[in-house]
């Protein structure tokens, strides 16, 4: 996946993000905080998953799916590589 290699910095510092908020979730409901903090953080989380989720998935859809030069077996192989993914994320 070329795209991720091209995009490798930013994508490795959502992941580092994520892993923070993470922790800090980690952290929150090791001391007990308020719910309201704890939902907040979980939002937060999520949002960075989706973002994350959202640049890998446009990077991929772009490369393999809107290059002519992959033939229709390759677009068609990579289309439902793409589905599946979709799929099992927003179960």
């Amino acid at each position: 996946m070329a795209h991720t290699i091209n995009g490798k910095k930013g994508l490795l510092t959502r992941v580092r993000r994520i892993a923070g908020q993470v922790a800090a979730l980690e952290r929150a409901l090791e001391s007990e905080a308020d719910c309201a903090g704890v939902l907040q953080q979980i939002a937060a989380i999520r949002g960075a998953t989706n973002g994350l989720m959202a640049e890998v998935l446009e990077g991929h859809v772009r490369e393999h799916l809107g290059d002519p030069s992959h033939s229709a077996e390759e677009r068609e192989a990579d289309l439902n590589l793409v589905v599946d993914a979709v799929r099992r994320y927003i179960r």
